[in-house]
């Protein structure tokens, strides 16, 4: 279901493609683009998600710093945020954020999306600040290091309890 993006044109299409749907014509929290200079850095990692051979959502990792790696623009098409791929996407930055050497997660979501992390093994830092429209995000941390036998993140936690649903069509 998810995929480093790494250089193919077409991933980078759809992961250019799902944010714009998602973050601008949806949301409207950018006017015209959610573009920033991440999106021209090599080693930012991008991680595409598809359901049945269609893009269904997105997210981009990348290191800030020591072992410190930063989480964002996670985006889901509307028709398939009730069938995983949010858990997976979510799964797959972490993952590749241990790959790369991290030891801690950030991210900086939207409010409502505060339970969600939460149930996936998220602890939030701090109190909600304004993001890019005004709008409160929450910041959220996740450690990434060994927890046991095997090493590796620890495992994340699915709370959530809820069996995936195949995507929804309008």
């Amino acid at each position: 279901m998810c995929r480093l993006v790494g250089t193919d044109p077409a991933a980078l299409a759809s992961h250019r493609r799902i944010r714009h749907e998602v973050f601008v014509e949806e949301q409207r929290i950018f006017d015209d683009s959610d573009g920033d200079g991440r999106d021209d850095d090599p080693a930012t990692v991008r991680v595409l998600a598809t359901v049945q051979g269609e893009p269904a959502g997105t997210v981009r990792c990348y290191q800030l710093g020591g072992g410190t790696w930063q989480g964002d623009r996670l985006a889901v098409r509307r028709r398939f945020r009730r069938a995983g791929v949010a858990v997976a996407l979510v799964e797959a930055a972490v993952a590749a954020a241990a790959a790369g050497g991290g030891d801690e997660m950030v991210a900086c979501v939207q409010v409502t999306n505060v339970r969600f992390f939460e149930g996936l093994g998220w602890r939030r830092r701090g109190d909600p600040v304004p993001y890019a429209d005004g709008r409160p995000h929450q910041v959220m941390v996740r450690a990434l290091t060994p927890s046991g036998p095997g090493g590796g993140p620890p495992p994340i936690r699915r709370d959530r309890g809820r069996p995936a649903r195949s995507p929804s069509r309008p």
